[in-house]
């Protein structure tokens, strides 16, 4: 399975500790299935950062799912309240309850999947969080949100199941 990553440098050897926090998932090394979208991000931090969009292709063993070794949260491909529960809390810098399965600050989960927090949707956890809209309002938003795909690796034993292909 390729999986792409979109940056203004290129990857050739991927480092946890350059990361950022308070991501979607967590702190960790983000790819997505959709090369549109990886292209797409690469001219976004680009434009913030400086430099040249460039697109890192990386191939991971279609069976990862099933590595006995491997812990994975998958919320495949639709927002649903526990996706919206853990994106806020992973985001939210003062969520102190960090073993909660739907945190992943500790890095519980070696990788995990599921939908892009859009700005779209981001909006929506705002108005929520300053209490302007209710958790099940905040709910329906989200299921009319077109997203996309991203997939975290956390962990120094996921990094080793990715390839560096392309770029």
């Amino acid at each position: 399975m390729k999986l792409y990553h979109g940056s203004n440098v290129s990857i050739d050897c991927i480092n946890l500790a350059m990361c950022r926090p308070y991501k979607d998932f967590g702190t960790g090394f983000y790819l997505t299935d959709i090369e549109e979208q990886a292209k797409k991000m690469a001219v976004r931090v680009s434009k913030i950062y400086g430099g040249t969009p460039i697109l890192d292709i990386f191939d991971i063993q279609d069976d990862f799912r099933i590595l006995p070794d491997i812990k994975i949260m998958d919320f495949g491909v639709q927002t649903t309240e526990e996706w919206a529960k853990f994106v806020m809390n992973n985001r939210n810098k003062k969520f102190t309850e960090i073993d909660d399965v739907l945190c992943n600050r500790d890095n519980k989960y070696d990788i995990v999947i599921g939908s892009v927090a859009d700005d779209n949707i981001a909006l929506l956890f705002r108005q929520y969080e300053n209490e302007i809209i209710d958790f099940q309002t905040m709910l329906k938003g989200m299921i009319y949100k077109k997203t996309s795909s991203q997939y975290s690796f956390h962990t120094e034993k996921s990094i080793r199941l990715l390839r560096k292909v392309a770029n």
